[in-house]
């Protein structure tokens, strides 16, 4: 992706289902566990770098020692700072592990927002620890139910109020006198009223442990398990590194199911969250996880195969003066998918697809120079060119990119690059469909403003003295979020995208993106919702694109972020 977005962490989670001596006779180590969850947490380093956390718990602490270690960072490299601080890792042989990285959709990069968060408790039953890849957007309410129940919130973070409100209900389970913790009872008293999408992975000073997705599995969520441990992560490939298995041995976390693991070893799934409608994120599979999960790669493949007739469209399919590439390095999959069907389609002419690697991406760029054109001058040069594959004036240059949320390092950094290759025209072919909505599930992207769809339709509305739909959208919205409607059932900003005819939107954009002095003829081509769901037709949480927000809080959240675009504000929309 060109635009940095930041989005969904990740969480891994170990259970060690052997004594300790086990591991060290067959694996030949005393730290077996640690060094697989490791290996787990930076298999998925692209899901968090703003923050790590590990929890190790030993089941038979040492009286007047903690039952748990726990190491945290927030530094500039959070994972390689966390290993060094843990040192020779002999705190962190126990035999129930926890780990996170964070992306800092929420809060500040302070060591106070990373996970695993930890209720405090001597007794080893309330202690309760928590770590997991969520947004939610109720937070307020949660604040509201924490004070008119007499308690008293020392954050506001999403993870605390969780962790807190998970523990609460711990505790009255632990006062009820029952042998055992019912845990999906538990969970389902604390998150049915949550609304948003997690993947929670949690567990008490005792040693039970558990596993849960939301009820339409928003977030994703992967487990492995056999007569040694049991394994939970945010991604599938990261299990199967871990521990060399096949695709079809890492499973799929059932949405609203908890799989509770108990201190000695029993292992189940249990009912917990009602029953919805499966929503799972489809920005998963465009962008996210990464590529190497089976079907991730194939239906990214197949992306970039549906993106072809429009391309060639936009070439008047001219294969002999047409080079197609791509923006490094998430769209690689894609752009391999479109130039099969290229080739396959230029052999039916008798003639070849001219491809390659044209847009090559540098090291990140940081710079502190304060003056703006130096600064922006730099910024450019994020991206560098391959030399003598496009002929000049002659060519159009094709390049993909998995997605186009605000422009900013299109219109900035990639067009100018290119253009100085002279292409006659470029093509920006996006694999995901216009991203015309703000989310609160996950990414970092809560204002309709920053969003280049929204500014565009904003426009071809002013353009054509249409104000008075925006008026009447911020209007409605406003109504729907104040009281006594709590319950927001109608997303006010479709009525927006609905006054705009999607071609003219599309072409809105490309005129927006369109940096000053850009020598070559530029337009965009995006996916289909339709064929985006033919490609991905599991994970229909398309919301992005289409409005469709699986919970409440999501219309809420788009009303919100109207309602702040009209007033001039700048704040969060949850």
């Amino acid at each position: 992706m060109s635009d940095p977005i930041k989005h969904e962490c990740a969480v891994a989670m170990l259970r060690l289902l052997k004594s300790p001596e086990y591991y060290r006779e067959k694996y030949g180590s005393s730290h077996y566990g640690y060094r697989k969850l490791l290996l787990l947490l930076e298999k998925q380093h692209n899901r968090g770098q703003d923050g790590a956390g590990i929890v190790s718990l030993s089941f038979n602490p040492e009286p007047g020692k903690p039952a748990y270690n726990i190491c945290k960072s927030a530094a500039a490299n959070p994972l390689p700072d966390l290993l060094e601080r843990i040192g020779d890792a002999d705190g962190y042989r126990g035999e129930l592990l926890l780990g996170h990285l964070r992306y800092a959709t929420f809060g500040k990069n302070d060591v106070g927002y990373c996970h695993p968060f930890v209720h405090e408790s001597t007794c080893l039953e309330r202690l309760f620890m928590l770590a997991g890849n969520f947004n939610l957007t109720s937070g307020k309410a949660m604040m509201d139910h924490f004070l008119a129940t007499g308690h008293h919130p020392s954050a506001t973070s999403d993870g605390y109020l969780l962790t807190q409100t998970i523990a609460h209900y711990l505790e009255q389970e632990r006062d009820s006198g029952l042998k055992h913790i019912r845990w999906a009872e538990l969970l389902r008293n604390a998150l049915e009223p949550m609304d948003g999408a997690f993947t929670l992975c949690g567990m008490n000073g005792m040693g039970d442990s558990f596993a849960i997705r939301d009820a339409r599995g928003i977030r994703p969520g992967y487990y492995y398990m056999d007569d040694e441990v049991v394994v939970v992560a945010s991604e599938r490939p990261a299990i199967q590194a871990a521990f060399n298995l096949t695709t079809d041995q890492v499973k799929e976390l059932p949405a609203g199911q908890v799989l509770v693991i108990r201190r000695e070893g029993d292992v189940s799934f249990q009912p917990c969250l009602p029953e919805q409608e499966h929503r799972s994120c489809v920005f998963e599979r465009i962008y996210f996880s990464r590529g190497n999960d089976a079907d991730i790669c194939r239906e990214r493949k197949a992306l970039g195969r549906a993106l072809m007739p429009a391309i060639l469209k936009q070439v008047d399919e001219d294969f002999e003066h047409s080079v197609f590439s791509y923006i490094p390095n998430s769209a690689l999959l894609c752009y391999q998918g479109l130039v099969d069907s290229l080739n396959e389609e230029a052999a039916k002419r008798g003639t070849l697809a001219r491809s390659g690697q044209v847009a090559v991406k540098d090291a990140k760029f940081r710079t502190f120079i304060s003056d703006e054109e130096s600064r922006k001058e730099l910024y450019m040069h994020v991206y560098d060119v391959t030399y003598g594959v496009v002929e000049a004036h002659k060519d159009a240059l094709v390049v993909v990119d998995d997605s186009i949320v605000r422009g900013n390092t299109v219109r900035n950094a990639v067009l100018p690059i290119l253009d100085r290759l002279a292409p006659r025209k470029i093509v920006m072919a996006s694999s995901a469909p216009p991203v015309k909505y703000p989310d609160c599930y996950g990414i970092d992207m809560s204002t309709t403003s920053e969003l280049i769809a929204f500014r565009a339709a904003v426009s071809v509305l002013r353009k054509h003295g249409r104000e008075h739909v925006l008026r009447e959208a911020y209007n409605l919205a406003k109504v729907d979020l104040n009281p006594p409607h709590g319950h927001v059932s109608k997303n006010r900003l479709k009525m927006i995208y609905d006054a705009v005819d999607e071609e003219e939107l599309i072409q809105e954009i490309a005129r927006m993106l369109t940096p000053v002095g850009l020598k070559a003829e530029f337009t965009v081509v995006y996916q289909t919702c339709e064929d985006l769901r033919k490609c991905c037709p599991n994970h229909t949480g398309d919301w992005y694109f289409t409005g469709d927000y699986p919970t409440p809080g999501g219309n809420a959240v788009a009303n919100r972020a109207l309602v702040n675009f009209m007033e001039n504000k700048k704040e969060r929309a949850y």
